[in-house]
């Protein structure tokens, strides 16, 4: 009977072994799977590892053109329930009229009216982006 459980002891402590590797290998592929893609940071505090994010977002102000393509385009390249077209400076024109130049424009911009939310989809456009890309649509 000793042979006997030679015989089995032996396969035993090597499936023992090949678990506790196997198990080993799995718990770091889990990890390395489970690890966190980014950081939350909040304001005012320091946060590691966002240096050239911060410094691309707010480190200078975006083109006019860049604001328009990426935020604008949608709506006022087609005309979307009625919004003025870009390059038709007489619509732009005469919502200036209407709303106190480039000033009421700006600030309906900001606050939003009709169907545009505010600051259109450039939430985190600045007043004076806003007013470039303003005049650089209405020509004015």
């Amino acid at each position: 009977m000793n042979l006997m459980k030679k015989m089995l002891a032996a396969p035993a402590v090597v499936l023992a072994l090949w678990a506790v590797t196997a198990q080993a290998t799995t718990d770091d592929a889990i990890a390395e799977r489970l690890k966190p893609v980014g950081d939350v940071c909040i304001m005012g505090e320091e946060c590691k590892g966002v240096e050239t994010v911060a410094a691309s977002a707010g480190g200078g102000a975006r083109s006019a053109d860049d604001i328009i393509a990426k935020h604008c385009n949608a709506c006022h390249g087609a005309g979307v329930l009625g919004a003025p077209k870009i390059g038709d400076t007489a619509a732009w024109k005469d919502r200036a009229d209407h709303q106190g130049g480039l000033d009421g424009i700006l600030a309906k911009a900001i606050s939003g009216i009709n169907a545009m939310p505010p600051k259109g989809t450039c939430a985190d456009c600045s007043d004076d982006e806003l007013l470039e890309a303003i005049k650089k649509m209405s020509g004015l």
